[in-house]
C-alpha cells in the first residue's frame, strides 16, 4: 500500500507488522517519534505486545537482552548518548547469540552535545559483533528492517541486527512508501521459535563465565558467523525481492553506473541519494564518476568493494563519522579491502563530511571529486569553518 509518512511512522509500522512481543526504549532525539508511535499502537492493542517503560537506554538494552533470552521477539530504538550509554549491554546481546533487531537513528555524539545527524553514534560499537546496516532511504530502512528479523533469526545466524537510518534526514522526512500488507510480512516472516532460551522446565545457563580456554573459540564464532553472512544476507535479500517485487543491489552493496566509471564515491546512508544526483551532473559533463553504496558495514564486504573499484582510476571514500586520531571508519576498511588488488589498486583519498549535521551539499560532494586529481589524502574534513579554527588561542 503507497502511503506519505514520516519514517520514524514508518518504522514504527514496519516494527508492529513483524510482531514483537517485548518492546522496551528510552525517547531521545530524533529517536523518539519510532517508540512514540509503538507505545501507542501497544496502549490502544493495536500491537500484541509488552512495551516496559524504563529508566534509561541501559535499562532498555537489558529488557530486550531479557526478552530475547527467554524466546520472545523484542525490539528496541536508540540514538547517540544512548546508544553509548547502553554499549555494555549491546556488546552482551551479541555475545549471547540473541537475535534483537536495534534502530539506530543516527547522530553525533558529545562532547560538545549536538542531536543533528552523523554515523559516529554506531561507530562506536562497530566491533560489538552486531550486523550493522545502513538505510539510504525510508523505503529502504522499512524493507531492511522485515529482512533483519529475517537474518538475525535465521538458525545459520542468531546474531542481532541494528538498521542505521540518518537522524531527521530520513527519521523526519516524508517519503511516499510501499508498506508492506500484515499478511505479506506473516509470509515472509513466520513466528520466532529457538530451543536455546531460559525455561523453567528446560533450564540452561546464558551468559556463563568463559576462561582462557573457551573465550577465544566463542569470538571465532561470531567471527566466522559474519563471514556466512556475506553469501546469507544476498540470500534473504534475493527472497524479499521475489516476495514483495521491490530491492535493489544484493543487500551488501549497490553500485551506480560503475561499468566505466574512473572516478568512484564510496558512502553509506542518504548521503548515497546527494551523490548520485553529482554522479549525474559529472555524466552529462562527459566525466565518468559513478557510485558504490555500502549497505553492509559488518560483515563488510571486502571482496565485492574490492571488486566494484578494481577498474577505478581515484576513489573517493565519504565518512560521516571520523576515528579521531586516525582516519574515518569506512576509509579504513575500503583501503584493506581494495589492498589486494596490489598494483591494481586506485587511488584512494578518504574524505569527512556533514559531523554534527554540517549540510552536505552538492557543492562539497564535488569539492571531494575535484580533490582527487590532486595529492592523495587519508583524512580530509570538507567544509571546515577556517575562521572558528581556535587552536592557537587555547594557551593565550
Amino acid at each position: 500500500m503507497r502511503q506519505f509518512v514520516e519514517g520514524s511512522h514508518a518504522v514504527a509500522e514496519i516494527v508492529k507488522r513483524c510482531r514483537p512481543g517485548v518492546i522496551s526504549a528510552y525517547p531521545i532525539t530524533p529517536q523518539t517519534h519510532i517508540v512514540e508511535d509503538l507505545a501507542s499502537m501497544v496502549a490502544n492493542k493495536e500491537l500484541n505486545a509488552q512495551f516496559v517503560n524504563v529508566e534509561s537506554e541501559h535499562s532498555a538494552a537489558s529488557v530486550v537482552l531479557g526478552g530475547e533470552a527467554t524466546g520472545v521477539r523484542s525490539y528496541t530504538a536508540t540514538s547517540s548518548q544512548g546508544l553509548l550509554l547502553m554499549a555494555e549491554v549491546v556488546f552482551n546481546i551479541a555475545g549471547l547469540r540473541l537475535p534483537l533487531v536495534m534502530t539506530t537513528a543516527n547522530r553525533a555524539v558529545s562532547a560538545p552535545i549536538n542531536i543533528w545527524n552523523d554515523q559516529q553514534d554506531v561507530m562506536t560499537v562497530r566491533d560489538s559483533g552486531w550486523v550493522l546496516l545502513f538505510a539510504e532511504t525510508n523505503q529502504e530502512a522499512v524493507d531492511l528492517h522485515v529482512q533483519a528479523y529475517k537474518l538475525a533469526e535465521d538458525k545459520r545466524v542468531m546474531l542481532p541486527v541494528m538498521v542505521n537510518m540518518d537522524g531527521f534526514i530520513l527519521t523526519h522526512g516524508m517519503e511516499v512508501l510501499d508498506m508492506p500488507s500484515q499478511e505479506e510480512v506473516d509470509k515472509f516472516l513466520p513466528p520466532y521459535t529457538t530451543k536455546y532460551k531460559l525455561d523453567v522446565d528446560n533450564p540452561l545457563t546464558m551468559g556463563y563465565l568463559a576462561d582462557p580456554d573457551y573465550y577465544l573459540e566463542i569470538r571465532y564464532m561470531v567471527q566466522d558467523t559474519h563471514k556466512q553472512l556475506l553469501d546469507i544476507i544476498p540470500q534473504v535479500a534475493a527472497d524479499f525481492k521475489k516476495a514483495f517485487k521491490r530491492g535493489e543491489g544484493n543487500g551488501l552493496v549497490e553500485g551506480y553506473k560503475l561499468e566505466d566509471a574512473d572516478q568512484v564515491f564510496v558512502a553509506m546512508g542518504s548521503v548515497c541519494g546527494s551523490i548520485r544526483d553529482v554522479v549525474d551532473d559529472l555524466r552529462a559533463k562527459g566525466k565518468k564518476a559513478g557510485l558504490l553504496k555500502v549497505i553492509s558495514y559488518r560483515p563488510f564486504p571486502k571482496d565485492l568493494v574490492a571488486g566494484a573499484l578494481a577498474k577505478a582510476k581515484e576513489v573517493a571514500v565519504v565518512d560521516k563519522s571520523i576515528s579521531l586520531g586516525a582516519f574515518g571508519p569506512l576509509y579504513t576498511d575500503v583501503m584493506a579491502s581494495v589492498s589486494s588488488l596490489g598494483a591494481k589498486m586506485p587511488k584512494m583519498s578518504g574524505f569527512v563530511l556533514g559531523l554534527g549535521g554540517r549540510d552536505i551539499t552538492k557543492k562539497s560532494i564535488m569539492d571531494t571529486y575535484e580533490r582527487l586529481s590532486g595529492k592523495q589524502v587519508d583524512c580530509e574534513f570538507i567544509g571546515l569553518k577556517k575562521e572558528l579554527l581556535v587552536e592557537d588561542k587555547l594557551n593565550g
